[in-house]
């Protein structure tokens, strides 16, 4: 296994580098503090075709795999969390769940304006009573003249406030548990479609997250998106991809937590000397460099899986799993190393940290992810 860059792998990552760099370092901490969603930073990622990594070329998107896609989120991420967050949730989860499981109509209309970031996308499944019980949501969706009613509420849907397609989960068929289950694409500005709270988040606040409330929303026939009655199941397998692109994101997070110690260390004097050279420092940065190379290997293996056969359950959860605790945990050490710098804002620090969290927890915890490969260790 080689999982060193290509020639255009290294192209990609140098472009995605540059333009983290160019564009979104100067403004990430502002973003930050005010809790602004950069709408047009995101519209240039699309331009650069960041929007559609996975999308092939006749739907207007970049045409990459998923190795080429891990490298887009860990750059972005090694730069700012929160922006790599939005790419990743409008790549895998919207623009994905359509592009996989649409029909040739609905790729037609959706995905081209998706890829080019044109339009924005968000994803809806997790509801105030149902997080890690994904299945146990309340939404419900009636069948109503040749197509379906929505009524109920959606929490921490990511770009809820900003979005132009929405694909939104509800149950159409009570009795049926996981199999009773749609998928829906929902335009902005539907009659009962009702972005609501925007949410006040620990990290990624330049991401925006907010809550949907339905009401008597209704949807055509023709915008079932998949089976009918296979939408949770079919959610599944996009969030195999996903959870792909949330260890990317640790990785990236984690990278950067590393370069700035490794920085810092070098800078900052201590005792007539840089505190690089000092022993516990150093064993710190060894030890960062070690557990991220592991994240990183687990991450590329997990993407070249999902390239080659479609569905890596259990190296897409220990990717996360590993890639997600790795960034908390080098994110913390970074703190450290920066003393009293490293709790203040006007250094890198405690923003990685407080971004590194979300790894642990969206698209499926890191309990949920253990409870994925016991299962899949037992069959």
């Amino acid at each position: 296994m080689n999982y060193s860059d290509t020639q255009e792998q290294q192209i990609l990552r140098e472009t995605v580098r540059d333009f983290a760099l160019q564009e979104i370092a100067p403004h990430s901490l502002h973003w930050d503090e005010e809790q602004i969603f950069p709408l047009e930073t995101m519209k240039k990622l699309g331009e650069l075709g960041m929007l559609g990594v996975l999308v092939d070329s006749d739907h207007g998107g970049a045409g990459f795999g998923y190795p080429e896609y891990a490298i887009v989120i860990e750059e972005i991420a090694r730069v700012d969390g929160s922006i790599a967050l939005s790419v990743a949730a409008h790549n895998s989860l919207c623009t994905g769940h359509i592009y996989t499981m649409g029909s040739p109509e609905q790729k037609k209309k959706y995905v081209p304006k998706l890829a080019s970031g044109e339009h924005l996308g968000a994803w809806a499944l997790t509801e105030p009573g149902s997080g890690s019980d994904a299945a146990g949501l309340h939404t419900q969706a009636v069948r109503r003249n040749e197509g379906w009613v929505l009524n109920g509420a959606k929490n921490f849907c990511t770009h809820a406030s900003y979005a132009d397609v929405y694909v939104i989960m509800a149950i159409t068929d009570q009795q049926n548990g996981t199999h009773g289950i749609s998928a829906f694409i929902v335009e902005k500005g539907t009659p009962g479609l009702i972005p609501g709270k925007k949410e006040n988040k620990l990290g990624c606040r330049s991401s925006d997250t907010a809550s949907l409330t339905l009401e008597d929303l209704f949807v055509s026939q023709e915008n079932l998106l998949g089976s009918e009655g296979e939408g949770f199941v079919e959610s599944l397998k996009v969030l195999d991809g996903g959870r792909i692109s949330i260890a990317s994101m640790a990785v990236g997070i984690a990278q950067g937590a590393l370069d700035c110690s490794l920085r810092y260390a070098q800078e900052r004097e201590q005792f007539d000397r840089p505190i690089a050279r000092f022993q516990g420092v150093q064993w710190k940065l060894a030890d960062m460099a070690t557990r991220l190379e592991a994240a990183r290997l687990l991450t590329y293996n997990a993407a070249r899986l999902k390239e080659e056969r479609g569905s890596c359950p259990k190296e897409s959860s220990m990717a996360k799993l590993y890639a997600s605790e790795t960034a908390v945990w080098a994110s913390e050490q970074a703190i450290q190393i920066h003393g009293g710098y490293g709790y203040i804002k006007d250094y890198p620090p405690e923003k990685y940290w407080r971004d590194s969290k979300l790894c642990t927890i969206g698209e499926g915890t890191s309990e949920i992810q253990r409870l994925v490969i016991a299962r899949e260790l037992l069959g």
